[in-house]
């Protein structure tokens, strides 16, 4: 009977064994060399670690704290050192063993499927029989019947190339499968299910996904804080406080990974700035160390670094799994020797078929034996990923035909191998020693010591209790708001900006009965303010969805613990934004002045603005993407609205939506803050007394009565609470009752926010798969054979002549300085040195953080900060306008449009970035010529896509160099670690191309970071730095890399063996690593050396010869920045965002349901409008709600064009593929069709069933200014808040303040007559006066009205008097009519009798505003255009210096 989990010293004892049994397992398999060169590669990584890394501080009773410096840490001791602590205090600890057998992981079968467009959604209804006559779903074993054990302190490689199943077997192996249809065969942890490991121990198993997800604006500090402390155990080792517990294992892991200096740096993005790559990636590795877990599934997790540092994690590995026992199963594409032999056992996926798993040492002659040839200098790794590779494997002499060569052949020999045999065996025994319920129950009391004993449920698979999270994550969600200043900032602006603008606009209401309108206006304002800025935080919540998706696999936390922590962290923002306002608002607006009354209000608008807060929170956790969210969100905004008893009171609400009201929180919270100010208020009305006029003033109060709601014969004042409960059914009786109603309602929306956080995932990949154009998908995918023998092809000679360069490029004295956050001044390069020559391919080598891209960007000319001294010449001349025109440039990142096809991708660098002399024939033709030599004709009608659902890795990488070899560079081309990423096999492939297009006459410049020694010796020269950006080598590499080698001995550096890699060689020459050392200066010491001295005389020389070479001619054509004129940038832009949102169905979709829904909504909420005094003020707010609905759509417009623009600046700007402008111009143009067709669906289902006039002229002139005008003016002006926006949030909280602000003063919530005398200029000058001017006039012209009983006003004429008789004159000189002229009594006056009337007192004039107004809107259209530019300028283009108070050019 076997214990479940060893104590400390066990551990370690075991951990040391298994490592001695792997290498005497190594000792039997490998020659003498060999074993030798093993034996004094582990002790000198055993030696490395002794100096890199220090111990925790040992803690005496009193805790004292050793110095934390890295000089003394090391990682062994502190390991050694913890676990014997824990053992002394009586802490378990846990180790896990993975056994599974037959495991097949099945997915969707779509090798490859048709991109679905807008044309799909369209043929639909058509298509409905073939939709119910669909197939089954096909579905395909990703990996197929895998046998393996994993003991707790090994470590298992696993290799193979992309598509093989390596990602799948580790999320399987790691319970990740969701994503999967089934998961057969048996898996087992410590003979444990997985179902109940991942219901009670979900953070012991991880799987470590390939790519960084993190929050960007966190810096590293905060990062792995946040890692360390969400996961700190209740008992701690040594007693430590967990302050100090969480700071010593950020320490630790920032060392390990020589993260130190960065904890004070964001961690960034593609498009934050931040950490460079591979100190994101080591970002990530400390993260998962920090979560503790017992068994680690890495995937690809060395991609991005440099070779040194990933030997450095692969050590870090080894030595936690020696000593705590850990398990490791690591998927490495790109693995040295080195790295390879720290290894136990490793196994090999061909296609989702198991080849081989067994011991590291006998992979090779495994595969030997069967009959294949390892290549001199082929690593191991590169072997056997090579052996799952056509092209790449070699069969020895006399073997041909009897070798494997598919996958389940590959398969069925290892099922019939001894070594199979011997593998089952192995797994029986070790099966046989296992107790599963000893185990589960050794797990349960070890893990009862990490959790808290209180407050946290018995099952729960969390670390800490849901309190604990939610005070961690609120501590990370202010770290989170401190570092997003722009939204922090711009929702302060705006509370204070609309509170200055809707006080003073409503300054000093009149306590009258003329103030009353505008008192509900103001006050319907105040919720109607925070609650548009609601709709704009969903935007926030979605670039998070990743990244909490991934920290809850990790066992972090509760996904609600998340949800709950944003509403808490967003508070004090809300309400320090809503108490400015409504002291502002609040006392301008002559509101009740008591401080009951006050509070009353400030208390409601809080609960409002947290009920809608939460309610828009919930929509956007249950919706699957943000242009779902918008378009739900825009139609609950109109329900919301249209609903709350203000727009349309009470009683004339239509019965089949009327009940919505009572659904609807901003009903209860209106009229709760409506109550409240007319509670116990008199409001004159003697204004308002009928008749008035000559011969009436001196008449009795029983002659005449206040023409206003609430009155009653014989008063002269209307009170409050009559007047709210004729016009609008309020009492104010209800205050309180409508108070608990909101609670209810918030708590409500907490808890569905909280629980649609929890339960909704983003979409997982279900396996590679290709997406074609309808009618474009080949037939059947190439086989592997057929693609090996294409690569095998070389370049033609006509792509090789139209390649061909014959310039020398050189720079010489490079210095680049910049200036940090905190005035310090950095050098970040050295006086450094070098040139290219057509035909060479360099390689630009160094640690990561040395300068490699700083470098790579200067040369290019794209850096725009800093200070660049040196000389960086072209034939031996400064560079000329046209250099970026005639470089090409590939970045790390590979950001593509994903809705455009490779071809398409290509032909749009092509027609842009080639001289305008070059017809599109020939352009086209190049285009073809790039597909053919890059090997992608396969699927060159593949769409981009995203990674999953798309091109794979290595086809983006091939994509990123046709799109710079589609311009046509004819001086240089720069690539940025084009093998990250890729396994050993396709960086093999990627290089080989360079070598190529080398060949051809290219000259290349690359930084590379994990080269095996047969892809080095691709290369021709190196340009080696270490950080500070400081040169140690530049020269030529050599046969073998001899020259290269022989430099570094022959000044001091140990020698290297046959079999070691020399591009880890010279890194580990050079100390280069995150925590490593030397003892040499390289750097003096390549200064001082005789290569330093021949490199600057072969520079000197190059210069000088060259420079008296004729001076090329730039022609005019090549002298400007872009090489296609404008329009033509216009044109090609345009057709690309054409197709682009052609096939985003999604987003159209969302645009159709916002706008259909809206406008049945709106149209059967006010069905066919009554002619009363009532029905004409609803055809008012129809007018409105048609307005309001701009709202939501800009927010659908607003993300697609930040996701333009980032794209534009990040790639396509830096090669100065088109003008800044055109973007501009592009996104507006391509809205306009769609918004278009749409707003006239939405005029039809508006317009017709409120009952508007039907006469041709009335609604052509309706439709022209909403469905034409009014579409312009909400795709201008969304498109125009981008420019100043850092993000979609920001965007959305500055198109409510400004639709906001433009309503205010549109002269319907406030009358024109009652605006302070400045105010007016703003009402004129705000667009909606000048659409509501044009729309209202168009609606009510000649409109009769006939008022309904209730809003007559009755008097009594004097005795003898019919009503006819007494008030004829003041109706001549007032307007109105007397319902019953005739009468001696009860007279009924209607104050209207046409629209017109009503017109006239919102300064409204038919025959003068109606083409007046359009003539103004067309004013306003051309100024969001115009600004829209200006603001992209000023705040895109230009940089401002304040302190110099200048402007200079980015």
């Amino acid at each position: 009977m076997t214990v479940p989990a060893a104590s400390s010293s066990d551990s370690f004892k075991d951990g040391s064994a298994s490592l001695g049994d792997a290498e005497s397992q190594s000792d039997d398999h490998v020659h003498a060399m060999e074993r030798q060169d093993l034996h004094r590669i582990i002790t000198e990584g055993q030696d490395q670690l002794d100096r890199l890394v220090r111990v925790l501080s040992t803690r005496s009773a009193a805790h004292a704290e050793e110095d934390l410096s890295p000089e003394d840490f090391q990682l062994e001791r502190v390991l050694r050192r913890t676990m014997q602590m824990s053992e002394s205090e009586g802490i378990l600890t846990r180790s896990t063993s993975a056994l599974f057998r037959g495991l097949t992981t099945v997915g969707v079968d779509m090798g490859t499927k048709a991109l679905v467009t807008v044309a799909d959604i369209l043929a639909g209804p058509f298509r409905i029989g073939q939709i119910f006559k669909a197939k089954k779903k096909q579905t395909r074993n990703l990996i197929e019947d895998m046998d393996g054990l994993v003991r707790a302190g090994e470590m298992l490689l696993v290799l193979g190339r992309p598509g093989s199943g390596c990602s799948t077997f580790l999320k399987t192996v790691a319970g990740e499968i969701d994503a999967y249809e089934e998961v057969l065969g048996n898996i087992t942890y410590n003979g444990v299910d997985q179902k109940t490991i991942k219901q009670n121990f979900k953070g012991d198993i991880l799987y470590s996904p390939e790519l960084d997800v993190h929050f960007p604006i966190l810096n590293v500090d905060e990062t792995l804080s946040f890692a360390a402390d969400i996961k700190a155990p209740r008992i701690r080792a040594g007693n430590v406080s967990r302050k100090e517990y969480v700071n010593d294992l950020r320490d630790v892991l920032a060392t390990v990974f020589g993260l130190r200096h960065t904890y004070n740096t964001k961690v960034g993005n593609d498009y934050i700035r931040g950490v460079s790559g591979g100190e994101r990636k080591r970002v990530s590795l400390a993260e998962v160390m920090a979560s503790r877990a017992n068994l680690v599934c890495w995937d690809n997790s060395t991609r991005g670094l440099d070779a040194s540092t990933a030997l450095e994690y692969a050590q870090t590995l080894r030595t936690s799994t020696n000593l705590l026992n850990n398990t490791a199963l690591v998927a490495i594409y790109q693995a040295g020797e080195n790295i390879y032999t720290l290894f136990d056992k490793v196994t090999v996926l061909y296609l989702g078929r198991q080849i081989y798993f067994g011991p590291v040492g006998e992979a090779r002659a495994y595969f030997e034996e069967m009959g294949y040839v390892c290549q001199a200098r082929q690593t191991t790794p590169e072997f056997l990923t090579s052996i799952t590779d056509p092209s790449g494997r070699f069969v020895r002499e006399g073997f041909a035909g009897r070798v494997p060569v598919t996958a389940d052949q590959f398969a069925e020999y290892w099922k019939k191998s001894p070594q199979h045999a011997k593998l089952i065996a192995e797994m029986d025994a070790y099966e046989a020693t296992l107790a599963p319920a000893e185990a589960l129950s050794y797990m349960q009391q070890s893990i009862k010591q990490e959790r808290p004993k209180h407050g946290k449920r018995k099952n729960s698979p969390y670390t800490l209790s849901f309190l604990m999270q939610l005070k961690i994550l609120v501590r990370r969600g202010f770290q989170r708001q401190k570092g997003d200043k722009p939204f922090l900032i711009s929702s302060l602006v705006s509370a204070i900006a609309q509170s200055l603008l809707v006080g003073s606009l409503f300054y000093d209401i009149p306590d009258s009965y003329d103030g009353s309108f505008s008192r509900g206006g103001l006050l319907f304002f105040a919720m109607l303010f925070f609650t548009v800025q609601s709709v704009a935080e969903m935007a926030m919540l979605y670039p998070q969805r990743l990244i909490v998706e991934k920290q809850k696999r990790f066992g972090f936390y509760h996904p609600a613990a998340e949800a709950m922590s944003y509403i808490v962290t967003s508070m004090p923002i809300k309400v320090a934004s809503i108490i400015v306002f409504a002291l502002i608002f609040y006392f301008l607006s002559n509101l009740l002045r008591t401080a009951g009354q006050f509070f009353l209000f400030l208390l409601f608008v809080f609960t409002i603005t947290f009920t809608m807060t939460t309610f828009f929170q919930m929509i956007s956790s249950f919706s699957p993407t943000l242009d779902v969210a918008n378009a739900i969100a825009g139609l609950m905004l109109m329900i919301v609205l249209v609903y709350a008893g203000f727009f349309i009171p009470s009683p004339l609400m239509h019965p089949w939506f009327g009940w919505l009201q009572w659904l609807n929180p901003i009903h209860y919270g209106f009229e709760a803050i409506l109550a409240n100010d007319m509670h116990g208020r008199k409001m004159d009305c003697t204004a308002e007394l009928i008749p008035y006029g000559e011969g009436y003033d001196n008449q009795s109060l029983s002659h005449r009565v206040c023409a206003a709601t609430g009155s009653k014969p014989g008063y002269t004042y209307v009170l409050g609470d009559d007047y709210i409960s004729d016009s609008f059914s309020f009492t104010f009786s209800h205050v309180w009752r409508n108070f608990g109603i909101l609670i209810g309602f918030a708590i409500f929306f907490v808890a569905m926010y909280a629980l649609g956080t929890e339960f909704t995932s983003p979409a997982g990949s279900k396996g590679d798969v290709l997406v074609f154009l309808r009618g474009h998908g080949p037939e059947r995918l190439p086989t592997e054979e057929e693609l090996a023998e294409k690569d095998k092809e070389e370049i033609s000679a006509e792509a090789a002549e139209a390649m061909k360069m014959n310039e020398i490029f050189t720079w010489q004295h490079l210095n680049y300085t910049v200036t940090l956050d905190n005035g310090v001044d950095r050098q970040l390069l050295m006086d450094v040195q070098g040139y290219t020559k057509p035909g060479t391919l360099t390689a630009l080598m160094g640690e990561s953080g040395a300068g490699k891209t700083t470098l790579l960007n200067n040369l290019a000319q794209r850096i725009n900060v800093g200070v660049i001294s040196g000389d960086v010449l072209v034939d031996g001349k400064p560079l000329t306008s046209d250099f970026k025109r005639r470089t090409g440039y590939v970045q790390q990142q590979d950001i593509h449009v994903a809705e455009s096809t490779v071809r398409e991708s290509l032909r749009f660098a092509a027609e842009l970035r080639q001289p305008s002399s070059v017809s599109k024939e020939e352009k086209y033709e190049h285009v073809e010529r790039v597909i053919d030599m890059l090997g992608m004709n396969q699927y060159a009608e593949a769409v981009v896509g995203i990674l999953g659902e798309g091109l794979n890795v290595e086809q983006r990488k091939k994509l990123s160099i046709g799109v710079e070899l589609a311009a046509k560079p004819s001086l240089l081309l720069f690539l940025d670690e084009p093998t990250s990423g890729l396994d050993s096999q396709s960086a093999w492939a990627v290089v080989q191309l360079l070598r190529k297009l080398a060949n051809a006459g290219q000259s290349i410049l690359c930084t590379i970071h994990q080269p095996s020694a047969t892809l080095f010796e691709q290369f021709d020269k190196l340009l080696l730095l270490k950080k500070g950006g400081q040169t140690v080598y530049f020269g030529d590499i050599g046969k073998n890399s001899a020259t290269m080698i022989d430099y570094f001995e022959s000044h001091g550096a140990p020698k290297c063996g046959d079999d070691e890699n020399p591009a880890e060689y010279i890194l580990n020459c050079i100390g280069a690593g995150a925590t490593a050392a030397t003892d040499r200066d390289w750097y003096d010491i390549w200064r001082t050396s005789d290569n330093f001295v021949k490199t600057s005389q072969e520079v000197d020389e190059l210069v000088n010869e060259l420079r008296d070479k004729p001076v090329r001619n730039v022609s005019k054509e090549l002298s400007g920045t872009f090489a296609a004129t404008w329009p033509v940038q216009v044109f090609v832009v345009t057709r690309r965002l054409f197709q682009q949102y052609w096939r985003d169905p999604a987003y159209m979709m969302a645009k159709l349901t916002l706008m259909l829904s809206s406008g049945l909504f709106i149209g059967f909420s006010f069905w066919m409008a009554d002619s009363s005094i009532m029905g004409i003020e609803n055809l008012l707010f129809t007018v409105i709600l048609a307005l309001i609905v701009g709202v939501p759509l800009m927010n659908q417009i607003q993300p697609h064009v930040i996701v333009l623009r980032e794209l534009y600046e990040v790639r396509e700007s830096a090669s100065n593929t088109y003008h800044w402008s055109v973007l501009m111009l592009s996104t507006i143009l391509v809205e306009i069709p769609y918004n278009l067709t749409f707003t006239c669906l939405y005029y039809c289902c508006y317009y017709w069933p409120i009952g508007y006039d039907r006469s041709t002229a009335r609604s052509g002139y309706f439709y022209f200014v909403f469905g034409v005008l009014y579409m312009l003016y909400y795709t201008t002006l969304g498109v125009a808040i981008t420019t100043i926006s850092a993000d979609t949030a920001t965007a959305n909280v500055i198109t409510s303040l400004i639709m906001n602000f433009v309503m205010s003063f549109c002269g319907v919530f406030q009358e024109p007559s009652l605006m302070p005398g400045f105010w007016k200029f703003m009402w004129r000058a705000s667009p909606f006066t000048y659409f509501i001017e044009g729309m209202l006039s168009d609606v009510l012209h000649d409109k009769e009205v006939v008022c309904s009983d209730s809003e007559l006003n009755f008097f009594d004429p004097p005795d003898g008097q019919t009503c006819y008789e007494y008030a004829n004159r003041f109706i001549e000189e007032a307007g109105g009519y007397i319902s019953n002229p005739n009468a001696t009594a009860s007279c009924g006056y209607c104050k209207w009798t046409v629209g017109d009337d009503f017109l006239e007192t919102v300064d409204i004039d038919y025959d003068r505003d109606r083409w007046r107004s359009v003539g103004l809107i067309f004013v306003y259209l051309a100024f969001n255009v115009g600004i829209t530019f200006v603001c992209y300028y000023i705040f895109r283009v230009m940089k401002w210096d304040f302190k110099l108070f200048k402007k200079v050019k980015k």
